[in-house]
């Protein structure tokens, strides 16, 4: 395994409860970079996150070596959004990918049935040529690229290896395992598996296997999980365990609630997501037993996080973020705040409380390879090597801007998040609500009438932020009935909310099954 030679000699020290640590990249040596980013996972889906009832070990051990941001935030409550930001270290509002790359917009929104008062703007589809790329970012530092998994942010001619991955296994235009997780898959960026092979775990193996070929230069490797993404799937054996706990566990009374316009699950007893998530989660132990085995773990950096919160409503209901509010699609909490762990190499574990968010991976992981964080003008994330070398909190302020609706429940709204305050400006009726997140994490108290100069105050800086970067706004459906639009909510609240509790309670059913072959993982070999 060749290690390239750097001019930059990277000795950071780390302050961290009043310990001076010291982290120590020899001078010889840049680091390798690994990226792991999962789909629609929650920030409470992990046992060290607090779940009890999925199993994350391999997350968990990663964890526990990490900087671990529990203000880590997404930077858009949908995937395409939010991945967008991550490849370029902008907002939604700046490289204009403001919903799910697919979603309806303008009057064909009207086709979803969901006779809303508002109509989403047009948002651009596919991730844009006049913005660098982390992978572009990357290679400009002399390191080879590779992206496994999940892509969603554009079709032919804007997919990862025209966007600066020399490798790409299964990115393309999809945002969903078209074929489900397991072999034959239906993706024309992957070769076929063997019937039954699962999805997650041939993404670990590929990224596995990049980790341990002869590399010229250090590499940034990207596994980008289409998991824990819908369908979700699993097989016949983590299903009966997972069953079995949580009968064991005692299951709820119910499993939904009504939030503002959709049903959301309020417990984790899904046994097919639970093992989804395990399936996941020993890919993760694939990849970072290949980098032990490759002799790599004390020079690379690992990234590990989400793109948005767990999916409560819509979809497939899949999982609860309680305490959190809300989920995927959602304006609160449960929408944005996601696992946000960057493991440094020879590094014990450290809980920092730094707002931060998803785009700041792109200047932060561009600083520990030796660059210039603030070289690219057109970047709004931060470097977070200050943060963790200095161990507190430092200002700072967050804008979101999402002009839709979600088709999990969610509202067209913008958000600034300032220290303890949290702003969420409604587009239906133009009015702002308020929270204290250190004293109502869970934003069930909306405080704005107590606090008029400090809705002033952030609304002034909201409205500044998307002046000036030219946000679209939804606009006013003359179409509009609020009696056909009752009539939507009416359902949601009575017969889906009791078709959800048909299906949950069914999972519990010892004579299950979702068809005859498990989802072709069921194979029978000669």
């Amino acid at each position: 395994m060749l290690r390239v030679l750097s001019t930059r000699n990277l000795s950071i020290l780390f302050v961290s409860f009043g310990l001076l640590i010291s982290f120590e990249m020899q001078a010889q040596e840049r680091p390798n970079i690994v990226f792991i980013l999962v789909d629609d996972l929650g920030y409470h889906d992990l046992s060290c996150t607090g779940s009890e009832f999925y199993e994350t070990p391999n997350i968990d051990k990663l964890s526990q070596n990490s900087f671990r941001f529990t203000n880590g935030y997404a930077s858009s409550r949908v995937c395409s959004p939010s991945r967008a930001g991550i490849m370029t270290g902008t907002s939604p509002v700046i490289h204009g990918i403001t919903d799910w790359i697919g979603a309806p917009e303008g009057e064909a929104w009207r086709k979803h049935g969901r006779h809303t008062r508002l109509l989403p703007p047009t948002y651009t589809h596919s991730l844009p040529f006049d913005l660098e790329t982390l992978p572009e970012a990357m290679k400009k530092e002399g390191y080879e690229t590779f992206f496994a998994g999940k892509w969603h942010l554009g079709g032919e001619g804007s997919y990862p290896e025209d966007h600066g991955f020399d490798i790409n296994i299964g990115g393309y235009e999809s945002g969903s395992p078209r074929g489900g997780y397991f072999a034959p898959y239906d993706n024309p960026k992957m070769s076929q598996g063997p019937d039954g092979e699962n999805l997650s775990l041939r993404l670990g193996a590929e990224t596995a296997k990049y980790i341990n070929e002869d590399h010229e230069q250090p590499f940034f490797a990207m596994l980008s999980f289409y998991a824990v993404h819908g369908p979700i799937q699993t097989t016949e054996d983590l299903w009966s365990k997972y069953r079995n706990k949580a009968l064991a566990a005692g299951t709820a009374d119910h499993g939904y609630e009504m939030e503002r316009r959709m049903p959301i699950r309020v417990v984790q007893d899904n046994p097919v997501y639970a093992g989804l998530m395990e399936t996941m989660d020993q890919a993760v132990g694939l990849v970072m037993e290949a980098l032990e085995q490759a002799g790599l773990a004390d020079n690379t950096i690992v990234v590990f996080t989400s793109d948005h919160g767990g999916v409560a409503s819509g979809d497939n209901f899949s999982t609860s973020n309680l305490p959190l509010r809300g989920g995927k699609g959602y304006q609160w909490e449960g929408g944005l705040r996601v696992p946000f762990f960057i493991k440094v190499p020879n590094q014990n574990g450290v809980e920092l409380s730094q707002i931060a968010s998803n785009i700041d991976f792109m200047p932060t992981l561009i600083d520990m390879a030796g660059g210039d964080p603030t070289a690219n003008s057109k970047v709004e994330g931060i470097s977070l090597v200050p943060s963790m070398i200095k161990g507190q909190e430092s200002p700072r302020t967050l804008f979101w801007h999402y002009p839709h609706y979600g088709n999990q429940g969610g509202d067209p709204s913008s958000i600034v998040r300032s220290g303890k305050w949290k702003m969420i400006y409604y587009w239906e009726n133009n009015e702002a609500s308020l929270y204290d997140l250190e004293q109502d994490p869970m934003e069930q108290t909306d405080i704005s009438a107590f606090y008029p100069e400090e809705v002033l105050s952030l609304s002034a800086s909201l409205f500044d932020y998307l002046m000036d970067n030219n946000a679209r706004y939804p606009v006013q459906d003359p179409e509009y009935s609020a009696e056909e639009e009752a009539k939507v909510l009416l359902r949601l609240q009575t017969n889906k909310r009791e078709d959800l509790e048909k299906q949950r309670l069914q999972m519990f059913d010892e004579n299950w099954q979702p068809n005859s072959d498990w989802w072709q993982s069921k194979v029978t070999r000669d």
